[in-house]
């Protein structure tokens, strides 16, 4: 086929794929299946995109129309797993059956493997591909400019928000982003391919982000190998990355995942036990990455839910509110995510994989699992449990910390919790580069949050994870102790 005539050749081969379906399952038949299904998802792929961060979105693709036969052997489950271990955001999924080599079967079977958001990257061309996703286990779907209108876009984005799917609108050119904001997209992924001859420029994305505007979630897609690529891109304030033939043709996905990061994504700050709507504002105003409250009764720092919704309207809109519970019901911890009292929900009790697979049935919202850090084997196993993030602690809420020498060698990013305060993070962030550090009585002063002192603490994260530049602290070096 002519080159100019490839995306158009594949939209073809799509709507002839959807005529077929549809003699076997119905438009009506499909749609009411798909309607059948929970709505109130939380919107997991864009909450995922909404990192302190640039987030990844990493592709299982077997073949490209560009590239040919990318893999071989396609492992398709493995690799997703990999991609999780390694911490992506999001997992990309080719279905295009003719020129990717995909199909539906990956993306059910991957959805129902991982815990992290799905996207159906298929050539979206017939709403009944959006309830196919939805019925697949997608979290979002693929939409893209250069095929759709303005109205059709507009129209299936009404239909992903009915179903609880994301919409990835994707763009080329300022033309295709002006219509996917009269669309009213809210993730607007501008592919540094031009798909109609697959020529690649990746500098596309970074030239056209400001015109996105603050309030959209931005991707760069297609084109991105290096290092020097996500520094560029994180540089022009962009949100997240697609990553496809980079990472399947890497032998080794988690060690290319934190080369193309550089191996110094900079640690989070988590400020937790937010009581006071004022303590939201410093919260901003030291730019920590994530903010919490105590929805538990019976704590010091618990708050009612309505604290809770007035800290929320204060807080930084980028800065996601993590709700803390110990032993609650899946139930009552799911409630607050569906009424977007919080974005995330921080568990720390007993709750065990029973507990996870409970909430997993109500809501896909990210939940990060406090565990109380005794042993280095007690740690390897706790890193296993299926939340999305762990948080290795001393206990719940005790102020000290505990041994850091039993950490090392651990392939999942950590959050650490417990005795931290301005003076002794530098040293645990430099030495264990952890994804996050979680402080409450570390910036307090007289049992409340001191502005100066979260200034301080973040402050102090972000110069070691400057100095850190993906290297640790040699072993022997300082580790913390108990207050």
């Amino acid at each position: 086929m002519k080159q100019e005539n490839i995306l158009e050749t594949i939209a073809a081969s799509a709507r002839d794929r959807v005529k077929l379906a549809k003699e076997s399952v119905s438009a009506e038949e499909i749609r009411t299946r798909a309607m059948a299904l929970p709505a109130d998802t939380g919107f997991p792929f864009e909450r995922a995109l909404k990192g302190p961060d640039i987030s990844f979105i990493c592709e299982c693709k077997k073949a490209s129309p560009s590239k040919g036969l990318i893999a071989p052997d396609f492992p398709y489950r493995e690799i997703a797993l990999d991609y999780e271990r390694a911490g992506a955001s999001c997992i990309s999924v080719l279905t295009e059956p003719h020129w990717f080599l995909g199909k539906d079967e990956y993306l059910k079977e991957i959805a129902g493997s991982v815990r992290i958001p799905c996207i159906r990257k298929d050539f979206t061309v017939d709403e009944y591909m959006i309830y196919e996703a939805k019925l697949l286990g997608a979290a979002a779907v693929l939409l893209i400019c250069s095929l759709l209108d303005t109205e059709t876009i507009r129209r299936y984005i009404r239909i992903c928000d009915s179903l609880g799917l994301s919409a990835l609108v994707e763009a080329h050119s300022e033309e295709e982003i002006r219509s996917a904001l009269e669309a009213g997209a809210r993730i607007i992924g501008v592919n540094n391919r031009n798909l109609k001859d697959f020529s690649v420029d990746v500098t596309n994305s970074a030239r056209l982000r400001a015109m996105a505007g603050k309030d959209v979630i931005f991707v760069a897609e297609s084109g991105i190998k290096t290092k020097e690529d996500i520094d560029i891109l994180r540089s022009n304030d962009v949100d997240a990355v697609l990553i496809g033939e980079t990472l399947m043709r890497s032998p080794d996905k988690k060690a290319m995942l934190e080369k193309l990061r550089g191996g110094s994504a900079p640690t989070r700050v988590k400020v937790c036990g937010l009581m006071r709507p004022e303590d939201a504002l410093a919260v901003n105003a030291a730019g920590a990455d994530l903010a919490g409250v105590i929805l538990e009764e019976g704590f010091r720092r618990s708050v009612s839910p309505e604290t809770a919704r007035r800290i929320r309207a204060q807080l930084s809109s980028c800065i996601p509110l993590v709700g803390v519970f110990v032993n609650t019901a899946p139930e009552r911890a799911a409630a607050f995510l569906k009424e977007g009292i919080i974005d995330m929900v921080q568990i720390h009790g007993e709750e065990n994989e029973d507990w996870m697979r409970e909430f997993r049935k109500l809501s896909a919202g990210p939940v990060i699992k406090a565990v109380k850090a005794s042993s280095g084997e007690h740690v390897r196993r706790a890193l296993d449990f299926p939340a999305s993030h762990i948080l290795l602690d001393s206990g719940t809420g005790t102020g000290k910390t505990f041994d850091w020498d039993i950490l090392g060698g651990e392939d999942r990013p950590f959050i650490l919790a417990g005795g931290l305060d301005a003076d002794n993070v530098g040293a645990a962030v430099q030495r264990y580069h952890p994804w996050g550090v979680d402080v409450s009585s570390g910036v307090e002063t007289d049992g409340a949050k001191d502005p100066e002192k979260i200034h301080l603490f973040v402050k102090a994260v972000r110069e070691a994870s400057a100095a850190a530049c993906g290297s640790r602290i040699p072993e022997g070096g300082k580790t913390g102790g108990e207050e």
